[in-house]
């Protein structure tokens, strides 16, 4: 019983301290740049070293599927995320938030919002959902998605151009029904999301080793803020501002990276 006390106590000073590590502008580290405490994934695939965390996929048998390092802290609502991430191979990744689990894609499947990490400069910092509703807005697109799943394009500005396989900061900023993403602080997409029946305000976040053409994802300085509960924002008139244009789903010729996709094993 003493040892187990003990245990108990160690574990309660561990998880205090790190609830408690925030730095001056109120971020706590998700990463404690040794191993991979309080993530979940493949370790064939995903591993901890010299402080980065670090993903691998080998070619189109490894993985199958999309997968997952899934962080198990607990569930995401409203936040601010920020992540130095860079890519190497002709391939993509991306950041999960407010997602779910998807056990039909394997042990580490997730489905939901995503923060994409793409060569293809239209694809990369876009506003999409995994195994879902798709994208919904491009890179330098702001899009509205109305009660019925309708997509309007409520503003446009130039795409923000990053090389994915240099370090590049990824932020998401999601308050409500509302999603920010941004990369090295420009905004490349925003989106409202007033579909109450598919939309998600809360769910697992996960870094995503995309199947296909070889490729190694590696991650540092990821960070996260709680921000104070929004309210979602009403659906109304206003919400379509004057030269709105109804959009459909975007679609992408660049499904991995920007040269052939391997092809998917049978």
């Amino acid at each position: 019983m003493k040892r187990l006390l003990l245990f108990l106590a160690s574990l309660t000073i561990l998880h205090t301290g790190f609830a408690q590590d925030k730095d001056a502008d109120g971020f706590t580290p998700l990463f404690n740049g040794q191993d991979l405490s309080g993530w979940d994934g493949d370790p064939k695939l995903w591993k901890a070293e010299d402080g980065l965390i670090t993903g691998i996929c080998t070619g189109p048998d490894s993985p199958v599927n999309n997968t997952f390092l899934i962080w198990r802290g607990g569930q995401v609502k409203d936040f601010e995320l920020r992540a130095t991430v860079r890519v190497i191979g002709d391939n993509n990744s991306g950041i999960q938030y407010r997602s779910r689990p998807l056990p039909e894609a394997g042990p580490w499947g997730i489905t939901g919002y995503q923060i994409d990490i793409h060569p293809a400069i239209e694809h990369t910092g876009m506003t999409y959902e995994e195994k879902g509703r798709g994208i919904f807005g491009l890179n330098g697109k702001n899009v509205v998605m109305s009660p019925d799943g309708v997509r309007w394009l409520v503003a446009e500005h130039d795409p923000i151009k990053a090389d994915v396989s240099k370090w590049n900061e990824y932020t998401i900023i999601a308050r409500g029904n509302h999603l920010i993403h941004q990369i090295n602080g420009q905004t490349t997409s925003e989106f409202t999301d007033h579909n109450e029946k598919a939309r998600s305000l809360e769910g697992l976040l996960a870094i995503q080793l995309h199947r296909g053409n070889a490729n190694t994802v590696q991650i540092k300085d990821l960070r996260i803020k709680t921000l104070s509960p929004t309210p979602t924002l009403v659906f109304d008139q206003a919400s379509i501002p004057a030269g709105a244009q109804k959009i459909d789903r975007p679609g992408t010729k660049n499904p991995q990276g920007t040269g052939p996709a391997a092809p998917a094993k049978k």
